[in-house]
């Protein structure tokens, strides 16, 4: 049997599948979008196909009907959600193409960590608030680092190969 601290386990498990996730969706919503002629095209299918994985789930766990007379009364930040997820979307379709997935979504780490650490000092969207400070400034900082290590390192030239190698490639091979 498994007992309470295998079960909080489940969340992070979760959310590393998830995140182990990101680079297939934004490389293959980019080669959907080249193969139909547009990169929003390949984010317009992403979005479909995702509601028809989502809206069979809805029905085998048998959620009530939305009240959305409720949520239409709510803060209006409850609905920037799906404008972020289209933004997440079609930007991937367009840029990884340009930066590659791992700078891509090196990217995406980053800001979604600059605007995490705003929403936590603010306590923004009802979440109980986390005054930033200096080791928190520190880690975003290192994440920014490595973002221009990615990048940089991922738009260096390869270097010309030596005539020497060349031989030695020839000589293998023969």
């Amino acid at each position: 049997m498994l007992n309470k601290a295998a079960f909080s386990f489940w969340p992070v498990g979760v959310a590393l599948l998830a995140g182990a996730g990101l680079p297939f969706q934004a490389t293959s919503n980019a080669a959907v979008g080249r193969a139909l002629g547009h990169p929003f095209w390949g984010a317009i299918t992403s979005l479909v196909i995702s509601a028809m994985v989502i809206l069979p789930l809805l029905g085998a766990q048998r959620a009530a009907t939305p009240a959305i007379s409720t949520a239409i009364q709510g803060p209006w930040w409850l609905w920037v959600g799906g404008v972020f997820g289209a933004i997440y979307v079609g930007g991937a379709a367009v840029v990884t193409p340009k930066l590659g997935a791992g700078g891509f979504l090196a990217c995406v780490v980053a800001g979604q960590m600059v605007v995490a650490m705003v929403i936590d000092h603010f306590g923004l969207t009802g979440i109980v608030p986390k005054p930033v400070n200096l080791l928190r400034l520190a880690g975003i900082a290192l994440i920014l680092g490595g973002v221009l290590l990615v990048h940089f390192a991922s738009t260096k030239q390869p270097e010309q190969r030596s005539s020497h190698a060349s031989e030695v490639d020839t000589v293998v091979s023969h």
